[in-house]
């Protein structure tokens, strides 16, 4: 249970607690002062009293708010690490996007190496967030007028064991899949106009779900809407849906990069998360899309159902070599609505260390460079996701949606508009709704409440 003088605190301090497990079972006071430029947070921990002070002047309420948040999360975070002793890689940082932070400082002309080690972040990761940084230069563009298109498509042959998506066995909802489309159409015949089109990036989902006139009908859609060359991404996903005339398609509407999400090169591991094919067919996936030409990014997860540090080392290896232009890592997230966190009680930090350093040292080995990365909420080991690519195939989509730079017009269920507003430093967001019904009843309502935000 823990108690604060300061409501916006609440969270973010629960945020630090749950790094560490069996903390949330503690009983912890806290209390903030700021006088002449000092924050003083005192914790009491199990009726054991800490206090700590660190200089910051805030010139503002917002400034205020958030030096408040860094230095009571870090104060805390100190408290619970002796107390468990244990340090994690990213420290007390627990936001989404830890290249947020590095680029403010660069902007205000200052190296961000030293506020993020005094965060607690390992020098293996102050490293990543240097050659992250690096690997988005000719991309990262803060730039008014800027702007992704996302398009939802919510189905999948079946549902994997630690999917927290909305997404269902597309045998549950075909019944509305005719309706959402026709929704999905007059989303995008409604859109905005959009001044300096990025990407394009079709997701899900598994968009390759859908059948050949399906998917064509969200391909003529948005060939409606993209006027410029831009990068067009299908995450086609699983190599169970792959059919020639579905390359083709995407090909000749002009889809410049596909996702095959592999995940795993394990069959038994693909047999425990719920997949309904094998690792050969992944590759077979591949040599189907070869031909066509496409950038190609392959998905990873670390720590999934039962794996092992050399069954997870393996699949890197596989992975590197198909020699997709982009390699993502992602650690197992136990989010809630997937069934795998009723499944899992603990994972081992030190295997899922093992099993970052390797796809870290293989992939750099292999001539990969990092180029994005995020964090989320209840991920194993606090570890991240990371993006990996060979030079000269960056995603642009990826950069512009982790970092946020540009505005995101988004249609489908589940999709989150952003319009984001440089000067300001602010964003406004507009979800649509995650049930598929609901979506379709509320598609017009959908569509004037995008038209008044981007107009």
């Amino acid at each position: 249970m823990m108690t604060t003088n300061l409501a916006f605190l609440s969270n973010e301090l629960m945020d630090v607690v749950r790094l560490f497990e069996g903390a949330e079972a503690l009983s912890i006071e806290h209390a903030v002062a700021y006088k002449e430029d000092v924050f003083h947070n005192q914790f009491t921990v199990e009726g054991k009293t800490y206090c700590f002070s660190d200089y910051a002047p805030a010139p503002s309420q917002l400034a205020y708010k958030s030096l408040c948040k860094r230095y009571a999360k870090l104060s805390l975070y100190k408290i619970l690490s002796e107390r468990f002793e244990k340090r994690l890689p990213w420290g007390a940082l627990t936001g989404i996007r830890p290249t947020r932070l590095a680029y403010a400082e660069l902007e205000h002309g200052m190296p961000f190496e030293p506020l993020l080690a005094d965060m607690g972040v390992s020098e293996e990761n102050l490293s990543l967030l240097t050659r992250v940084i690096e690997g988005q230069k000719g991309i990262y563009e803060k730039k008014e007028g800027n702007c992704d298109l996302f398009v939802s498509l919510p189905f999948c042959p079946t549902k994997c064991v630690y999917c927290s998506f909305i997404t269902a066995p597309i045998s549950a909802t075909r019944k509305y899949l005719d309706d959402y489309l026709t929704a999905l159409e007059k989303e995008l015949s409604a859109l905005p106009p959009i001044r300096n089109l990025r990407s394009v990036y079709v997701g899900g989902g598994t968009p390759f779900a859908l059948t050949e006139g399906e998917l064509e009908r969200v391909l003529k859609a948005i060939s409606a809407v993209r006027k410029n060359d831009c990068e067009f991404t299908v995450e086609a996903g699983r190599p169970d849906v792959f059919t020639e005339e579905k390359l083709r398609l995407c090909k000749g509407y002009g889809v410049t990069r596909i996702c095959i999400n592999a995940q795993s090169f394990s069959n038994k591991t693909l047999e425990r998360i719920g997949r309904k094919h094998t690792a050969e067919q992944v590759e077979e996936a591949f040599e189907m899309a070869k031909p066509y030409g496409f950038s190609i990014n392959c998905d990873l997860i670390a720590g999934l159902t039962d794996e092992s540090v050399e069954e997870f080392c393996n699949s890197v290896d596989k992975a590197i070599s198909l020699h997709p232009q982009n390699i993502t890592v992602h650690t197992l997230c136990l989010k809630k609505g997937a069934r795998l966190k009723e499944e899992v009680s603990s994972l081992s930090g030190d295997m899922l260390g093992e099993m970052i350093a390797y796809s870290r040292k293989r992939l750099t080995e292999a001539g990969y460079e990092p180029y994005y990365l995020y964090r989320q909420k209840y991920m194993a080991g606090a570890h991240e996701n990371v993006g990996w690519t060979k030079k000269g195939y960056a995603s642009v989509y990826n950069v512009d949606i982790m970092e946020e730079i540009a505005d995101n017009l988004a249609v489908g269920g589940n999709a989150v508009s952003k319009k984001v507003f440089l000067g300001e430093g602010r964003i406004e967001r507009i979800g649509s709704p995650k049930d598929i019904p609901t979506y379709i009843e509320k598609v017009d309502a959908l569509i004037k409440e995008k038209q008044s935000l981007f107009k």
